[in-house]
């Protein structure tokens, strides 16, 4: 690229940002389940992962809406998979399903181990192997998650908070 180029669009490249979606975008959730979380001032994922971010807090909100902490644990694992913009709430049912529970998790996961589990458990639950992401777009999945757990960290180590 050009330098002149590089003014006109931007020196540096923009982080990558965590999305957030209304709560009943994400999966698995009945329009009781978006009631009670709503009822509690939860209207989004970011708002569920900040009040479910400890397994203390999860269990606090486990209880006041008279549910199990597994429900809500569930509903956490979603919304922070969500969270990364290729996922989102299409795929993050998917990727908890073949087993990642988390943006750190999806950081770590091996490309060759992850696209075969998820064509794998697509061809199981669907048998439709044509609907399985390309793994192209699962290893930009997988650098995101990287580069959204590396700004948390980066995040946290700035306000001694980790």
């Amino acid at each position: 690229m050009r330098t002149r180029d590089r003014h006109r669009s931007g020196s540096r490249p923009q982080p990558l940002r965590s999305c957030s979606w209304p709560i009943e975008q994400l999966p698995g959730l009945s329009q009781e389940d978006q009631t009670r979380l709503q009822n509690q001032g939860i209207h989004t994922t970011f708002q569920l992962l900040q009040q479910g971010a400890t397994p203390a807090q999860k269990q606090r909100l486990a209880g006041q809406l008279q549910i199990h902490v597994q429900h809500v644990n569930k509903w956490v694992a979603l919304a922070d998979l969500a969270r990364i913009p290729s996922v989102g709430c299409q795929y993050c049912g998917l990727l908890l399903h073949a087993g990642v529970a988390s943006c750190v998790q999806l950081a770590q996961t091996p490309l060759h181990r992850l696209h075969p589990q998820l064509l794998r458990l697509q061809v199981a639950m669907m048998q439709r192997p044509d609907l399985c992401p390309p793994v192209e777009a699962v290893a930009i999945w997988m650098q995101q998650a990287r580069s959204l757990t590396a700004s948390s960290i980066l995040r946290s180590e700035k306000t001694g908070s980790r």
